[in-house]
């Protein structure tokens, strides 16, 4: 008797983890999808208890990336990263380790994706440290920014990138904070965060991103929820459960 393949599907987004999980029962209804997943952490944890044959990745999740994930991962699999961004996928990937998505998923380059993977079972332990590490830097230099463009009035002002000490979710509108004084615009947090360099800011709510230079001090209130200080910023910003990993070493 065969042993079924078995796969794990990591997406922020539920209608894209759906859709996903869709076509792969269309392309592939051997395959076993053993664990869908919103964020990197119960990614990690789904990747430990279920060891899966296969993970499908997003790169940008909440508390870990696809990338880290992959590499803090203890059992071998095949990885399959999905990605927004077609130039850092087409210059980045090597298919003979890694293979990619592009979003939105189209049915042909997942039915490629699907031969490949099918020519590559069962999975073997490759060292994939050396090639993350080498995506992450290339999607770090491909994708950051160096200003925020904010319109305030009649008037565009131009916020060097280094000048922000912290962005956070306001209605309808992104607050950029500075030292000095603080301006709006209307991209979300989760667009931000694929364009600013995960290792200068850290994303510690669904509702905020800090510059990770600015952080003072971390600390519990009364109730136990942890709280984020700023140098130069009077009142805290939350830390949510899904990002305290963050802060367990400091």
């Amino acid at each position: 008797m065969t042993t079924p393949i078995t796969a794990l599907i990591a997406e922020d987004e539920e209608p894209q983890r759906t859709e996903l999980r869709g076509m792969l029962a269309t392309l592939w209804p051997e395959l076993i999808v053993v664990a869908e997943c919103e964020d990197g952490i119960s990614a990690l944890d789904a990747w430990s208890s279920k060891k899966p044959d296969i993970a499908f990745l997003d790169i940008r999740m909440p508390g870990l990336g696809g990338l880290e994930v992959a590499r803090q991962a203890a059992s071998p699999a095949q990885v399959v990263f999905i990605t927004a961004h077609d130039e850092f996928a087409v210059k980045a990937f090597d298919a003979g380790a890694i293979d990619y998505l592009l979003k939105p998923i189209r049915t042909d380059r997942l039915t490629e994706t699907v031969a490949r993977l099918r020519s590559r079972q069962p999975a073997t332990q490759v060292d994939l440290t050396a090639l993350i590490d080498s995506l992450a830097g290339r999607l770090t230099r491909a994708e950051t920014i160096t200003w925020i463009t904010a319109s305030i009035g009649d008037t565009v002002r131009m916020i060097p990138i280094e000048d922000v000490v912290f962005f956070q979710s306001e209605e309808k509108y992104t607050r950029v904070a500075t030292a000095a004084d603080a301006a709006f615009i209307r991209t979300p947090l989760k667009d931000l965060m694929l364009k600013l360099d995960p290792e200068v800011f850290w994303r510690i709510h669904r509702n905020a991103i800090v510059r990770v230079s600015a952080i003072r001090q971390v600390r519990p209130d009364g109730d136990g929820r942890l709280l984020v200080w700023l140098h130069g910023v009077a009142e805290p910003l939350r830390v949510s459960d899904a990002f305290r990993h963050r802060f367990r070493a400091m």
